[in-house]
């Protein structure tokens, strides 16, 4: 009779303590998923270093990304030290990248998949999705009715530690491409193109002068990081307020 009731406490334990790990492991798997989606909501401007020959590469190395125009282009930094662009021939700066990955919120088109947003103003606070043009190949920033037929993503960053490196569907096919006017003559200007179908944007960019290059993640100073905190608790974190807050 003892020995019976002593292996029935055995059986009916079993499942407790199964039970129990595996609430752990739940757990577990709950906080390193909101660690990590904190880690990836961490702001940050995005620097150019290109590692072609030197001649070339000061055109477009140690710029930093600005949003200007629907598209991300090339600004130099403050010759003060400060790691933002200069102010344009306007005498007002351009709105410098600042942004963190979401979750793109399209399960048709986009299920699963991580997104990229940046500020494009703080005053008011306003955020928009990045993307790639898939007619031109072209980076560029807009709300979710005109990117979501477009690659916005999946973004990431680098193995590397700290992840430096901006990636976007695995791999840091970034190409910074000279602009052109109206006449076919180059600006000096320097834009943000994917190349993604790692062809030399064969058949985009012709007659202009292209750079391969990487996107490195800097890490946002923390008063910036403050402001860009405010901007959340405005939109609260849901996308569908932000894409009422970004440009129709």
């Amino acid at each position: 009779m003892v020995l019976s009731l002593f292996f029935g406490g055995i059986i009916t334990a079993i499942p407790v303590v199964t039970g129990v790990a595996e609430g752990v492991s739940h757990q577990n798997k709950q906080n390193a998923e909101a660690a990590e989606l904190a880690k990836r909501m961490i702001k940050f401007h995005l620097d150019v270093f290109c590692d072609a020959k030197p001649s070339v590469r000061d055109k477009v190395h140690g710029m930093t990304v600005v949003l200007k125009n629907d598209g991300l282009y090339l600004a130099p930094k403050d010759d003060a030290g400060n790691p933002l662009p200069t102010a344009n021939d306007n005498g007002k700066a351009t709105h410098p990248f600042m942004g963190f990955y979401i979750d793109y919120p399209d399960p048709e088109l986009h299920p699963d998949t991580r997104g990229l947003v940046s500020t494009i103003s703080l005053d008011p606070p306003m955020l928009n999705w990045i993307y790639m043009d898939k007619e031109t190949q072209e980076l560029k920033y807009g709300n979710r009715t005109q990117s979501r037929e477009h690659i916005v993503g999946p973004w990431d960053w680098t193995s590397d530690e700290p992840g430096s490196g901006l990636t976007l569907d695995e791999w840091e096919g970034f190409v910074a491409v000279e602009e052109v006017n109206e006449k076919g003559k180059l600006t000096g200007e320097w834009t943000m193109y994917y190349d993604h179908y790692d062809n030399g944007l064969k058949g985009k960019v012709e007659g202009r002068r292209t750079l391969e290059c990487r996107l490195e993640r800097r890490i946002c100073a923390d008063e910036m990081q403050l402001e860009q905190n405010q901007v959340n608790v405005k939109t609260r974190g849901n996308i569908g307020v932000v894409d009422q807050s970004v440009r129709k």
